[in-house]
């Protein structure tokens, strides 16, 4: 199965775990049409691969046409939002499904000897 290992800032993340926040906003996302799961790489000072989420689909559209379709599960402010997609004219929202939260965090070197640092996006996984 594709993954991707995505650095996620720990306000989100725990957004994320709680439900509140269903998708993952990005300026750009996956070239690859099979990723099936995010792993989510809580950025410091957690530090560590936290859990794993089903991706459920890919959206992209106009930045107002994401925020009108998702708004209500964004976990996020409309101002964060448009603040982060300012000057871009696509917008890219991952909608996300089921979480698996891990008993024990990994370190990056733990979960892939591979890994000697946290992506800046994303980076694919197997």
């Amino acid at each position: 199965m594709m993954k991707a290992l995505l650095s996620i800032k720990s306000e989100f993340v725990k957004r994320i775990l709680s439900g509140e926040k269903k998708y993952e906003y990005r300026r750009r996302v996956f070239a690859r049409d099979d990723v099936e799961a995010i792993v989510i790489y809580e950025t410091l000072p957690v530090g560590r691969v936290v859990a794993e989420v089903e991706v459920e689909k890919v959206l992209k559209d106009t930045p107002s046409a994401l925020w009108e379709e998702t708004h209500k599960d964004s976990g996020i402010t409309e101002q964060f939002f448009f603040s982060y997609f300012s000057g871009l004219e696509q917008a890219c929202a991952i909608e996300l499904g089921n979480v698996r939260l891990f008993d024990n965090p990994l370190l990056l070197s733990e979960y892939n000897p591979d890994l000697t640092h946290a992506p800046q996006s994303f980076v694919y996984v197997e």
